[in-house]
């Protein structure tokens, strides 16, 4: 976890020219460490990242083995070798703990987490530390990705009485589950002013057996005031603010953060927030004609480029990491997650809707065939995430952060004979990270060659690095597949099929479709399931653990992106069934809005709802926009209500600090405006059927929904929504009707004439 305090490496420059007529300039940006520092004010963190293990010697055998070495989960099996006496999260555990009457220590973090590793080489491996845990603890690894519910309830608590929060989570918690201690990465040993973990640890053991009653009796406090401060309901009599305000305000709070050089929304670290990108566009779209849609146009479409040239893009094997340690979108923290590949695709896609810029659609595309090739399983599920971490040589005994991905001057040299490196200050030592300066055109310009030509050249160069990078030791990958972030990605290759009219990439969405329903869904126990896992002879390998919101919600959410692109119902009626049991399992009928698990689970101590749409929307921002488009699509009139009730109970959050949830303003804009009916009344397999369903789909219309009128009033659509009886095509011609409040315009047939309706 990166805090505000955090300071990058100094990054320098070179020019690589091909000689001659070939005169070609790429240039490449170059650091002189992958380096930074963080000290956060409460103490608790303080960590350099320069290199290191991840682990112990690969060829040694491992000395200790504990229960986490019989898990699934990728995170808990790095740490089954531990001296530690680990417990995963479950009865095991909490009954041992009330037995003994010990303190449970609880260790949070995810696999491809590089202080995970960190700590866990320097305080988790430790022998003298692992003593002290095992004796006087009972201590549990927990996988954030995996159980999410109990990572969200220590987590509140580690950042209202730290100030700050992160992984990995150190947390110290009563037999009874209940909190009295918490932070984060902790030093094995003090430095300086800074207490290390093994000090934390004595000072618990001596307070617990001489103090503990204050300790119990301060943390229950805490616990009651987190349970008061974390409702969100809806007070009798509330409304729903208006759309219009609450976008204005979420525009100018966005507008106030955003970085011109190079976009963004803050200095360093610079993260993508796709949800920023997806309101701005969202708000242009209804704000066309003022300065305020265009200026929000401008800050989004910059944003993207910069993005789309700097490092946090991998200019050889596709795909973006998650972060940007700088804020040129230079120097990345190299880990890739799914969950940003999902998003991030929909917004270049969109960015290419509204613009027209070939560069967003290639870039679209980049990401998907990235989590086509690296982040694939063969059932149609996909992987969580790549490490930022990897051994530089087959022969290296310790892992350091971006060895897969950057390169020295030597290695250019080599790869690239044909290239002359103009260094005329000597600053070429160390590793360097890929950019782009200048536009394709621009380059071809100055050097004289054709974009054709350059094209090639550096697709050839590309290649030849890439195929040296598929020499190197990998990064770890993480096969765990999650129904929440395979939903995300589901929307991504159904979106972005959609508006290219690309059969593969809808292929591929279905394919994902498939796995969800036949690995992730128990039809027995009409639930989902959160998480399977890649087995050891590839076969897919599920977990019990039950679905949480966010997989329900995501799920539902890729499922009508899906019917939308492929216009296939089956897709449209498990949308509907998985969002009625979302309902009965998470829905708060006292304060409306969905709880993020199961309320009436025991071990969790606190109830939330998530009210902030961070690396990943809120579910409920989602839900809000998926009740709003099942009800057109459904005719449900329940479904027509329930996401004003949502969006009333998160008032108070959209009218203050609407820049929190900027998704969900996008819902309240969507139901301030009404979502439109699009009905396309043709035959399915039809040429002029396609020409209408490709010109909505040419087009960014955040409030609409797509349907096809085939004349089979017998089938689903026809039965939920009468009025598709009363539409029928014009003189023999696949036909569009624009409708709101199924009130509909005069018909057309030309997909010109249905381009101006619809922006009007």
């Amino acid at each position: 976890y990166l805090g505000p305090n955090c300071v990058n490496s100094h990054s320098k420059s070179f020019f690589l020219l091909f000689p001659g007529p070939l005169a070609l300039s790429i240039l490449i940006s170059f650091t002189t460490d992958l380096f930074y520092d963080c000290f956060r004010s409460s103490g608790v963190i303080f960590f350099s990242m320069a290199s290191g293990s991840d682990g112990p010697d690969r060829s040694k055998t491992p000395k200790h083995t504990n229960r986490l070495s019989k898990e699934k989960s990728s995170y808990l099996l790095q740490h089954a070798h531990n001296p530690v006496d680990w417990y995963p999260w479950g009865q095991e555990a909490f009954d041992k703990a009330k037995s003994e009457d010990k303190p449970i220590f609880l260790s949070v973090g995810y696999s491809t987490c590089h202080w995970c590793h960190v700590m866990e080489r320097e305080s988790f491996e430790d022998e003298e530390i692992g003593k002290i845990l095992s004796k006087n603890f009972v201590c549990i690894k927990v996988d954030r990705e995996e159980r999410p519910d109990v990572d969200k309830v220590y987590m509140t608590f580690v950042q209202a009485t730290s100030g700050g929060g992160g992984w990995p989570m150190s947390v110290w918690l009563t037999p009874e589950l209940k909190p009295f201690i918490g932070g984060t990465y902790f030093p094995p040993r003090d430095s300086g002013r800074r207490s290390g973990l093994k000090t934390v640890l004595l000072r618990i053991i001596e307070q617990w057996q001489s103090n503990r009653e204050t300790l119990e009796s301060s943390g229950e406090r805490v616990l009651e005031t987190l349970r008061k401060g974390t409702e969100i309901s809806a007070s009798p009599g509330e409304t729903l603010p208006s759309g219009p305000d609450v976008a204005n305000r979420c525009y100018q709070q966005l507008a106030h953060s955003y970085e011109e050089e190079y976009g963004g929304f803050r200095e360093a670290p610079k993260f993508p927030s796709p949800v920023n990108l997806m309101f701005l566009m969202s708000f242009w779209a209804v704000n066309r004609a003022s300065s305020e849609g265009a200026e929000a146009l401008r800050m989004v479409l910059h944003t993207l480029r910069m993005m789309a040239l700097g490092g946090i893009h991998d200019h050889v094997a596709q795909g973006f990491h998650r972060y940007s340690t700088d804020s040129s979108w230079h120097v990345p923290h190299f880990e890739k997650m799914l969950y940003d590949q999902g998003q991030l695709s929909v917004a270049y896609i969109t960015a290419y809707q509204v613009s027209g810029e070939r560069l967003f659609a290639d870039v679209a595309r980049d990401v998907l065939l990235y989590v086509s090739r690296d982040l694939s399983d063969m059932s149609g599920g996909f992987y969580s995430a790549e490490d930022a971490d990897s051994f530089p040589t087959v022969e290296s005994i310790e892992k350091r952060e971006g060895a897969f991905c950057v390169w020295t001057a030597g290695e250019i040299r080599e790869l690239l004979p044909d290239i002359v490196i103009y260094d005329p200050h000597g600053e070429l030592q160390g590793q360097n990270v890929l950019i782009v300066r200048y536009s394709v055109e621009l380059t071809a310009a100055h050097f004289g060659i054709s974009v054709d030509r350059l094209s090639e050249l550096l697709s050839d160069a590309r290649a030849k690095l890439a195929e040296v990078r598929r020499a190197r030791p990998p990064p770890h990958l993480d096969t765990k597949m999650l129904a929440s972030w395979n939903g995300l990605m589901l929307s991504g290759f159904a979106r972005v099929g959609a508006v290219l009219g690309d059969k593969a990439l809808l292929e591929r969405a279905e394919r994902a479709a498939c796995f969800l329903q036949e690995h992730l869904w128990d039809e027995e126990g009409q639930r989902i399931l959160h998480s399977c896992y890649r087995g050891d002879n590839m076969e897919v390998d599920a977990s019990p653990i039950a679905g949480f919101l966010d997989d329900y919600t995501f799920v539902v959410c890729g499922l009508l992106d899906l019917f939308e692109a492929t216009q296939r119902v089956h897709w449209l009626q498990w949308a509907e069934e998985l969002q009625l049991r979302q309902d009965q399992l998470f829905w708060d009928s006292q304060g409306s809005g969905y709880f993020c698990s199961d309320p009436s689970d025991p071990t969790l101590l606190l109830a939330l709802k998530q009210d902030q749409d961070g690396a990943e929307p809120s579910a409920n921002s989602v839900s809000a926009m998926n009740l709003l488009r099942l009800s057109h699509l459904t005719g449900r009139q329940d479904w027509i209500q329930r996401p004003q009730q949502l969006l009333t109970a998160f008032s108070d959050r959209l009218i203050k600090v609407p820049v929190a949830l900027p998704d969900m303003v996008r819902s309240v804009m969507a139901q301030h405006y009404t979502l439109k009916q699009i009905v396309i009344c043709g035959q399915p397999d039809a040429e002029d059927t396609a020409s209408l369903i490709s010109c909505v789909n040419s087009l960014f219309l955040p409030h609409k929904v797509l349907m096809l009128a085939d004349g089979n009033t017998e089938g689903f659509l026809y039965q939920r929504l009468p009025i598709l009886s009363t539409l029928v095509s014009q003189d023999g011609k696949a036909t569009a009707y624009v409708c709101e409040n199924f009130a509909c315009a005069l018909p057309v047939t030309c997909p010109q004439e249905l381009r101006r309706l619809l922006l009007e």
